[in-house]
């Protein structure tokens, strides 16, 4: 490589870590802002996070970087690994500079007001307060939408925020699959003796849980020196560097699967982040591939893992350690059976494996009429109930329980929720290629070895960052693209021992 060349990747490096600088901190802010800032601070809270925002804007769509990308592209003497970075950076930067400082700015303003809408929303159960903050950020994505451009939908030009390379034509097909293939899974279930969650509802005490899931996190690799949990009112991972990662999750003390999960679950997301190339940092290489990937992480520890056999011939009695009184004369079975039970529920993060992606579904047709204009703010509540009544049988009794149990919207984030159903899918193919591929596989899960199925998920998934597309990725790691079949035949095969 050329002197000259290197001077300009220098360059383009520094541009970009600048930029990640500003957004880590403005990630930071928000951790900080859903995790332990005072009530009032949130006026002044939204505005810093929009000063912060708007500024890496401008380095990431400045004239500044266009000139040192422009003369990167055709520069001789590039890595496979610079030219990936510059060519998804050039990717990212066209995209980038669609949206006007004073947009991105205003953006995050209304993302901080919406959030505390929708808290103050759920604390008095009433969807009335949150309407018109999400009204205003349903606008923006609209405008959003617009201003990168589409040829089929509105939802297409922000989904591909989340998941490059998808659309809802793709989309469409994969919830009609959903709508076909898991709806006679039910039924045999549903004609099936029904197993009991009893031993799930009693009293946990918070530390206890706490305690036990910390424990967990640590055998599953999660790094403490380089990371933390604390408590928050949705659970959630964010990432400031591979080296400082942070989880929430929450808890309730008369239902032990309320934290649990969102531990399992949020540690699937932070072990991805831990495993990222730190010398990538701020580069496209040192981000995740995508949220589809994301989820598939999350998804495959949370289920393929944590709800298996294996995992709980290690950990159930150390759980019946903390917990003798509730869960002492409790078999393993009976336990196992109980996180596993399929019924139809009203909150999305608590459902089981088959009925959680009804939930996604409802979620996907909701945003699409949003963002096509077939649907308003003030409708949602009525639209959201009866799409619930019309897939699962249940009708939310109050807003917490309905419109209100997800953070993502006011964050902005539609286009999201599409990702959950596919990082299951992922995941169950990835689970599929991992026994395959790791010898002895169930003897270390029942061991409570689990740093070689960790390190095949870094070597597989974890070290390419953003080099591969989701499907790119997929084909890499187990020769095929993302197949629905190995998800149903995971399905079939856990619950036929389940319900007999």
């Amino acid at each position: 490589m050329s002197e000259t060349t290197q001077q300009l990747y220098n360059e383009y490096v520094s541009l970009m870590q600048k930029a990640a600088d500003l957004n880590n901190a403005a990630a930071l802010l928000e951790w900080d802002h859903e995790v332990n800032m005072p009530p009032k601070g949130a006026a002044f809270r939204g505005r810093q996070l929009a000063t912060l925002a708007s500024q890496a804007h401008e380095i990431l769509t400045g004239k500044e970087m266009e000139n040192v990308l422009n003369a990167l592209s055709g520069a001789e003497g590039l890595s496979d690994t610079q030219q990936a970075n510059v060519r998804i950076s050039q990717q990212d930067f066209e995209k980038n500079r669609k949206l006007p400082s004073s947009f991105v700015s205003a953006l995050s303003n209304q993302t901080t007001l919406c959030y505390n809408a929708w808290i103050e929303a759920r604390q008095k159960s009433d969807y009335g307060i949150y309407a018109p903050h999400l009204a205003k950020m349903i606008e923006l994505k609209q405008e959003q939408a617009r201003l990168y451009g589409y040829t089929n939908h509105p939802y297409d030009a922000l989904l591909d925020d989340y998941e490059k390379g998808a659309n809802t034509v793709m989309l469409d097909k994969v919830f009609e699959d959903i709508k076909r293939l898991l709806p006679p899974v039910l039924s045999k279930i549903k004609d099936a003796t029904q197993v009991s969650d009893e031993c799930f509802l009693q009293f946990f005490g918070k530390q206890s849980q706490w305690d036990f899931s910390v424990d967990v996190l640590k055998k599953m690799g999660f790094d403490f020196e380089a990371g933390r949990q604390d408590f928050s009112e949705h659970p959630f991972t964010t990432s400031f560097a591979p080296t400082d990662v942070r989880v929430t999750t929450r808890v309730n003390e008369d239902d032990y699967a309320a934290l649990l999960w969102s531990t399992i679950h949020e540690g699937g997301h932070a072990l991805y982040e831990q495993g990222l190339p730190e010398e990538q940092y701020g580069l496209p290489l040192g981000s995740a591939a995508s949220l589809g990937i994301h989820e598939s992480q999350s998804r495959f520890w949370e289920n393929c893992i944590g709800r298996g056999i294996d995992f709980w011939k290690h950990f159930y009695p150390q759980l019946q350690k903390y917990f003798p009184a509730q869960l002492g004369k409790v078999n393993l079975d009976t336990f196992y059976d109980a996180m596993n039970r399929v019924a139809p529920s009203l909150i999305r993060t608590e459902a089981d494996e088959v009925t959680y992606h009804f939930h996604v579904l409802i979620r996907y047709e909701i945003e699409k009429a949003l963002l096509g204009g077939e649907l308003k703010a003030e409708d949602l509540q009525a639209a959201w109930n009866d799409r619930y009544t019309r897939y699962l049988g249940i009708t939310p009794p109050n807003d917490v329980k309905g419109i209100l149990q997800d953070v993502h919207w006011s964050h902005g984030s539609f286009g999201y929720f599409p990702t959950y159903s596919l990082g299951s899918f992922y995941a169950a193919q990835f689970y599929a290629k991992a026994k395959q591929e790791i010898p002895g596989l169930k003897d270390m899960l029942q061991g409570g070895e689990f740093a070689p199925l960790l390190q095949w998920l870094r070597n597989g998934v974890h070290v390419h960052g953003r080099r591969y597309t989701s499907e790119e990725l997929c084909h890499r790691l187990t020769g095929e693209h993302l197949n629905i079949d190995y998800f149903m035949q995971y399905i079939d095969a856990k619950y036929a021992t389940i319900y007999a």
